[in-house]
């Protein structure tokens, strides 16, 4: 096991590594009780050169690192990269190039949603993975060799788990479906924390009213800057539920705040509680009228029942091409094609129309119906002026001579292994 402490060692290690057409990378980090997580450790694997970088080590220079991340002639394999990619981009300023996310790319590949690292190795390489040192605080040194064997171990299985995925995916004809999704993973955009946006990262806002998201957005930023300055986990400022909570009932002062569940005394009669009351003030001065895109459902009784039909169109279409029902499309944008027909979500864009999108609207417009044929779900079109089964008298069952004709009867599924 090769741990590199020294600047010298990091530059050379790194030249090995450079002349791989992929390697393989994963970091270790904490952040329990940070808003920035804390690089303690970067595992590498290429052809030839195996190493972990203690990053904490006295007067290492890093630099070595940095430019073979930002090399684009060497693909950079990450598992589940979004984390990897944020740190690299808090400590440079910039996102890695040629990234290759083997999560993805198994969602890709019909492995599920969001597939772990463990259960990936074990179906491709057939490894098993000692996860015992999986709650390890890697920022106390020195590092066992135990620590060191369960760190090195995720960049070493990866290497083939890449080769297998990347075979399938040029099977499969799919590469470029992984590539949206790396546009996505190497955009800039996808890892700026400005507070000014930190109210559309927020769950469970079922509120559209202007001035209730006006002041969520208000004291959102206040939180998110504070988080930010002093380096500080968000909900160690004020939990989401009492950021919510504030915006819908916008405190006038101190007393108004107080009564509000999760807001402590000090909070409230310190400068926290100032900034919060002229945040609100401020936000309820300058209501925001454009929902982030969320729009109204004009028939919000009928979205329902759309959106548990998209959802059963969702899976049986997914199970059918062997890919992750996440990837296609999230609860969300279905609710926002059962609202309109031109929703702004990937769902009705490039492959994901393909395979879902039209579809889903075909259902949404009628053009598209479900039925039991032998005691499984089925699809099917009507044909051209020919009326649906459900607005006749013998609903209770398609016509014998036309249930040839109409029917998109499912194929077998087979598992991932045989695709």
């Amino acid at each position: 096991m090769r741990v590199i402490t020294t600047s010298g060692d990091l530059a050379e290690f790194c030249g090995d590594v450079s002349k791989s057409a992929f390697v393989t990378v994963d970091t270790e980090f904490i952040r329990d009780t940070t808003y920035w997580p804390q690089l303690c450790l970067v595992q590498m694997a290429g052809e030839t050169a195996v190493g972990a970088i203690d990053v904490m080590a006295d007067g290492i220079d890093l630099a070595p690192m940095f430019d073979l991340m930002a090399n684009g002639r060497v693909l950079k394999v990450f598992h589940a990269a979004r984390q990897d990619v944020e740190i690299f981009f808090h400590l440079t300023g910039s996102v890695p190039t040629s990234i290759f996310d083997t999560q993805v790319a198994a969602m890709v590949c019909g492995f599920g949603d969001s597939i772990g690292y463990e259960p990936l190795v074990a179906k491709l390489v057939g490894a098993a993975i000692d996860k015992s040192s999986r709650y390890t605080d890697w920022s106390r040194r020195p590092l066992t060799d135990r620590q060191l064997r369960y760190a090195l171990d995720d960049v070493t299985h990866l290497r083939p788990v890449y080769e297998k995925l990347a075979h399938r995916l040029k099977r499969n004809r799919r590469a470029s479906w992984l590539e949206e999704e790396m546009a996505v993973l190497t955009s800039p955009a996808t890892y700026d924390l400005s507070p000014g946006d930190a109210w559309r990262r927020l769950k469970r806002v079922r509120s559209t009213k202007p001035e209730f998201l006006g002041t969520l957005r208000a004291v959102a930023a206040w939180r998110e800057s504070e988080a930010q300055t002093r380096d500080i986990p968000r909900s160690r400022v004020l939990r989401d539920d009492v950021l919510i909570e504030i915006a819908s009932s916008r405190p006038e002062n101190t007393a108004d705040l107080g009564r509000i569940r999760g807001v402590g005394r000090d909070f409230t009669s310190g400068r926290h509680g100032r900034a919060v009351l002229q945040a609100v003030a401020e936000g309820a001065a300058n209501p925001v009228h454009d929902a982030a895109g969320r729009r109204g459902n004009s028939n919000p009784r009928a979205a329902g029942p759309v959106v548990d039909l998209l959802k059963v169109l969702l899976k049986m279409r997914c199970e059918e091409k062997g890919v992750a029902q996440r990837l296609v499309a999230s609860s969300a944008d279905l609710e926002r094609i059962a609202a309109e027909d031109d929703a702004d979500v990937p769902a009705l864009r490039g492959w994901r129309r393909e395979i879902f999108g039209d579809d889903a609207l075909a259902l949404k417009g009628g053009r598209l119906g479900v039925a039991l044929d032998g005691g499984k779900l089925a699809w099917f079109e009507p044909r051209s002026g020919d009326p649906p089964d459900w607005a006749t008298d013998d609903s209770a069952a398609l016509r014998p001579r036309a249930r040839a004709s109409v029917f998109k009867r499912l194929s077998t599924i087979s598992p991932p292994s045989e695709r």
